[in-house]
């Protein structure tokens, strides 16, 4: 079993020829060599000569190659989150980036490949366990192959540093194949216990108790490591059927479960199941609810443009039919039938969002059946497109539309209740998961006593607010019930009567809300104080104001960078190594000219400012003073208009990936300033490089599809 799990201590010793990982409390383990500056890996029995110990690490994130150098990334320091069935749960809270080559090589592009990394791995909720998989649902590691290594079990969707574990992952399997590595004969099982899984998302753990009864309620959400994003760089979906914001939310409850303190464990012996509770003389319980979330499975963007409200494209339906093939076939092989809960307007720029949805769900499905319900409130309260008949794999998809916007006007947020109203008989269908300890099972698996057999799958544009609100609302429902399985609650009696527990799980939901809509728009979520508190407030809906235009200022002028992060993580970018391949890859090449408006726009409103709040001489003349307010005033409306109108050229965009609705923008925009009577001339005399040229140096970097 020890050597199925990652090593939960680790020792970094270096010298100028490699780096050497051992685990103090396995001696008899191998040591983990990297050459410098190859980057070549062995494994050496016994300890190295000639090496220095650097520090003590938690783990080994992963090796990534940038242009200049390759870097090992370690876990410097990592936070205890709490115990999830015995297994100690970890949040990485720093980590230190190890070059290969004695003396670091740098160059601006380099520099700022190492900024970006550090400034994502730094605001990343990053988790990991030492002996529990966190990628996996309770259901699906019951259905694991418990004798395979901890990385080999982990969901590739959520194992989010697959793409840097590639070098070690490689070489474990022989090494057929890798760059930089030494060929080997067959595998290498030495390598697994430094292979460690991290998952990117959300975790707590919070023991409490209901109606007397001691229980550990937990919440886990986890986001893929495909397709991701920022908000208006990441939607719909990709040709591998890949959604933007995919999250696969967990709900767990643990009964008489004793083993929920900080105390740890040496993760790397393993735990196993023992008695049944000896303090209690019961059994100890598992019970999971699962929901997933992700963007609209179709061809579509939303273009910024510094308006508000950025410009919304969809591509033709037909063009997204494989892609969504290939997106509904994992999903109903992993969850089973999918209900497609879509809470978009139902007016508005937002209907050809729901309109390309519901044309893609008749597509696939056998003889659609559709219906549609309508109230004084809304034309259209809800829809249903159902296949006639159970004919193929897609006719496990269900969706229903509900008019979120209109039906909760007026700070009614109560009347989102009719939606589960109209799902309570799929949510009585699908279960959910409920397992038991099995009593002196050296691998902790779970005795499978229910199965869930369906989820259901939200969605709004971002997949962030109104989304959480029904989340967080069928997760209620599903607690409620499963406490009533359990014997802890009485028909009529709900969770929510017990108000320390309904404050803990408030406040869970909200944060799970908040993290969530940080790692894609930026910001915490909307709506959370109805999640909080169960009501809408005026303080709530100023929160949310704040939140929007704190959106709108991240979306537009901060979000590149944070995407070019994720891109070099994920691997989705590779740099170029070539000698010949052009640097200064992050200088912005627009033409001076368009630089040098936002400079001149400050400028003006300084000397407006200074102008107007300047004391002025009895005996003076005022006309020169107000003249000037005038011009620096006409100065900046003028420069505030420009930037306004051709907003594209002041988006930062991402420079790694090439955005095609990025590049069309800016070309539009630069366009028409090349066709401006006055500013034309100059922009053209001054010009440093083609049109596009501040975008044409996103294809110089690879573009890595697994």
């Amino acid at each position: 079993m020890a050597g199925l799990l990652p090593f939960r201590d680790i020792n970094v010793h270096a010298s100028a020829s490699h780096y050497a990982f051992t685990s103090p409390s396995s001696p008899a383990a191998p040591t983990l060599v990297v050459d410098r500056p190859s980057g070549d890996l062995r494994l050496n029995d016994g300890t190295l000569l000639g090496s220095k110990r650097v520090s003590s690490i938690a783990g080994i994130l992963g090796i990534i190659k940038l242009r200049l150098d390759k870097y090992i990334m370690v876990i410097t320091k990592a936070q205890p989150m709490g115990r999830l069935k015995g297994h100690m749960v970890y949040k990485i809270i720093a980590t230190e980036f190890l070059p290969l080559r004695e003396r670091p090589l740098h160059d601006p592009d380099e520099d700022t490949y190492l900024s970006l990394l550090k400034a994502l791995l730094a605001a990343s909720p990053l988790f990991f366990s030492y002996s529990f998989d966190l990628t996996n649902s309770l259901q699906r590691q019951a259905q694991s192959d418990l004798s395979s290594p901890m990385w080999k079990r982990a969901d590739d969707r959520f194992f989010w540093n697959r793409f840097v574990q590639t070098d070690l992952i490689d070489y474990r399997l022989g090494g057929s194949g890798s760059v930089g590595l030494r060929q080997t004969s067959g595998q290498q099982l030495g390598v697994d216990p430094y292979i460690l899984p991290v998952m990117f998302g959300m975790m707590r753990i919070v023991p409490t108790a209901i109606k007397a009864t001691p229980m550990t309620f937990v919440l886990i959400t986890r986001r893929s490591r495909h397709r991701v994003g920022t908000r208006y760089f990441s939607r719909g979906i990709d040709e591998q059927g890949h959604v933007s914001n995919f999250n696969e939310t967990e709900q767990i409850v643990l009964i008489n479960d004793t083993t929920r303190g900080l105390g740890g464990f040496a993760g790397g012996n393993g735990i196993g199941n023992g008695k049944v509770d000896g303090s209690r003389g019961q059994e100890v319980q598992a019970l999971s609810y699962v929901q997933t979330r992700g963007s609209v499975p179709v061809y579509w963007a939303e273009v910024n443009n510094l308006h508000y409200v950025p410009t919304l494209e969809i591509r033709g339906v037909e063009s997204a039919v494989a892609a969504a093939k290939e997106h509904f076939d994992e999903q109903i092989r992993v969850y089973g039938d999918n209900y497609l809960v879509n809470l978009v307007n139902e007016k508005g720029r937002e209907v050809r969002v729901k309109e390309a949805y519901e044309q893609m769900v008749r597509i696939l499905v056998s003889s659609p059946s559709e219906r549609r319900q309508a109230n004084s409130v809304t034309e259209e309260k809800f829809r249903t497109v159902e296949p006639g008949r159970r004919h193929q794999q897609f006719d496990g998809l269900h969706y229903v539309y509900f008019d979120f916007h209109n039906e909760t006007k007026g700070l009614q947020w109560h009347r989102a209740e009719l939606l589960l109203n109209k799902l309570n008989d799929a949510l009585l269908q699908q279960q959910y998961f409920r397992g038991a300890d099995m009593p002196g099972d050296p691998s902790g698996r779970l005795e499978v006593r229910n199965q869930q057999t369906s989820v259901v799958r939200t969605n709004c544009m971002d997949c962030l607010d109104r989304t959480n609100v029904v989340q967080s609302m069928l997760a209620r429902w599903t607690l409620n019930r499963m406490l009533m399985d359990l014997g802890v609650l009485q028909q009529g009696q709900s969770a929510s009567d017990d108000t320390a527990f309904e404050e803990i799980f408030r406040n869970i939901w909200a944060d799970n809300a908040d993290i969530v809509s940080k790692s894609y728009s930026g910001t915490g979520a909307l709506k959370t104080d109805f999640t909080r508190t169960g009501k809408r407030t005026r303080a709530g809906a100023v929160q949310d104001l704040q939140n929007s235009l704190t959106r709108y200022v991240r979306n537009n002028f901060m979000d590149g960078p944070r995407q070019d992060g994720f891109d070099l993580f994920l691997g989705t970018y590779l740099p170029s190594t070539s000698n010949g391949a052009n640097t200064l890859q992050f200088v912005d090449r627009r033409p001076v000219l368009i630089q040098s408006i936002p400079y001149v726009l400050a400028a003006s409103l300084f000397m407006v400012f200074i102008a107007t709040f300047t004391r002025q001489l009895p005996d003076s003349a005022t006309w020169p003073l107000r003249f000037l307010v005038l011009f620096w005033f006409a100065v900046g409306a003028w420069c505030s208009h420009f930037i306004y109108t051709h907003g594209a050229l002041y988006v930062n965009w991402p420079k790694l990936n090439q955005l095609p609705w990025a590049a069309e923008g800016y070309q539009e925009a630069i366009t028409k300033v090349r066709k401006d009577k006055v500013l034309g001339q100059i922009v053209n005399r001054h010009d440093r490089a083609a049109s596009n040229a501040r975008l044409s140096h996103l294809e110089e970097g690879k573009k890595r599809i697994e």
